[in-house]
């Protein structure tokens, strides 16, 4: 009865799953199965100087599940490029989700792992890092503890837009999921690992649009505006002979030596001491200004360059996904690519993967970097031993030596 219930619930629980993807409209996904070769192409770039890096096709060194396979950087100090087309679309009025999941095996300290939703019509043999593209989006590192950020940049009228927020990426050597969502309402939403990082407006965490107001550049500061908080107190007045207090004096506890030699040394002085009375230069009394009126700033007037555009949050043809990356250490590994309009199938895909693998995964990457430690503790142990023996050689050669 038991099995019957669970076959019941399985049932249920795939109905849904593909009744989800059936209301979804998936423009784009890719889990690097069979055939991936055929749905990407690898640009040129670079490669005539020997600085365009390869690609593997592997689940990495450790992994919650070794049969998902995606494309990970192999080669340090090399440039990477790689794009894949799908049908041309337009996001107008639709819910714009663009995720994907990435790993970086190498204690990464300087490197992109970011992607790019591309417009228009491309050469993808000559993709490179000057190819116009309308979002990159995903982690940026350079340095352990400098910039750990998530990069957001939006085009806009040909113009790239950074994200003026900071949100911190993730800089461990586990698989994390990366999620961007641009809605109608031009709202967007950033989630690592299903949990929301950062949500507002592209109107004003992106500087896309000129601001709607400006500051009156006609206007001017009045002759009597006052900005100074403090001044001097007129009622304070410095006393007479403050001037002529001497900044020492001469010790009056002092005594000239019996033995003091007037005919060879000179007259005696008595050294000397701080004046107590010395109060240091005399400084007037500060009050707070009557007719201060604050820090002066121009009134704020409409801008007569602004013009909403309600379809500021529209990329009309978008066409390509690519990756193009600069790395200082290879070992970063992409999978799991989703571009639809449904920010819920995509949380349960990030969840069916990544969130179904992660403790493995963990427990995997445990496994491995135990097992290094033990095999560089064993080649130290060895190379010590090497050393002993060679020290015991020579110790035997000089003994000889002195025998004969």
């Amino acid at each position: 009865m038991a099995w019957r219930k669970a076959g019941v619930f399985s049932f249920i629980f795939l109905a849904l799953y593909f009744l989800c993807a059936a209301s979804s409209e998936i423009f784009f996904e890719e889990h690097f199965d069979d055939g991936w070769e055929d749905r990407w192409v690898v640009s040129d770039w670079r490669k005539q100087d020997y600085m365009a890096g390869e690609w593997n096709h592997t689940s990495g060194k450790w992994s919650g599940d070794y049969e998902d396979k995606g494309i990970q950087t192999t080669e340090d100090y090399r440039f990477y490029a790689i794009s894949a087309e799908f049908p041309e679309f337009s996001n107008k009025n639709k819910t714009l989700v663009f995720q994907f999941s990435i790993k970086h095996e190498q204690k990464i300290n300087c490197g992109g792992g970011y992607m790019k939703l591309i417009s228009g019509e491309i050469d993808q043999k000559k993709f490179d890092s000057e190819t116009p593209y309308s979002i990159m989006f995903g982690p940026d590192i350079c340095g352990r503890d400098t910039k750990k950020i998530v990069q957001a940049i939006l085009s806009y009228n040909g113009t790239n837009h950074s994200f003026k927020r900071k949100v911190s990426c993730e800089i461990d050597q586990l698989t994390h999921v990366y999620t961007f969502i641009i809605n109608p309402d031009a709202t967007y939403s950033i989630l690592i690992d299903n949990e929301e990082k950062a949500t507002g407006s592209l109107y004003t965490d992106w500087d896309l649009l000129p601001p709607k107001k400006i500051k009156d550049p006609e206007a001017k500061k009045p002759d009597d505006w006052d900005e100074k908080v403090y001044i001097s107190d007129p009622e304070h007045k410095k006393p007479k002979g403050y001037d002529d207090i001497p900044k020492v004096i001469p010790d009056p506890d002092a005594k000239m030596p019996e033995d003091w030699d007037v005919e060879k040394r000179g007259e005696w002085r008595a050294p000397r001491i701080p004046n107590p009375e010395y109060k240091g230069p005399w400084k007037q009394k500060k009050i707070k200004n009557p007719n201060y009126k604050g820090k002066w700033r121009a009134p704020e007037i409409d801008n007569p360059e602004y013009k909403d555009d309600p379809d500021v949050y529209v990329y009309p043809n978008l066409r390509y996904v690519g990756i193009e990356l600069w790395q200082v250490k290879s070992g970063t590994l992409f999978d799991n690519i989703i571009i639809c309009d449904d920010p819920e199938y995509a949380k349960k895909l990030a969840q069916d993967t990544w969130g179904k693998n992660k403790d493995i995964e963990r427990a995997e990457f445990e496994k491995f970097e135990n097992k290094k430690q033990e095999e560089e503790t064993r080649a130290e142990e060895e190379r010590n031993d090497d050393e002993d023996d060679d020290e015991d050689s020579d110790a035997d050669q000089e003994t000889a030596h002195d025998e004969l």
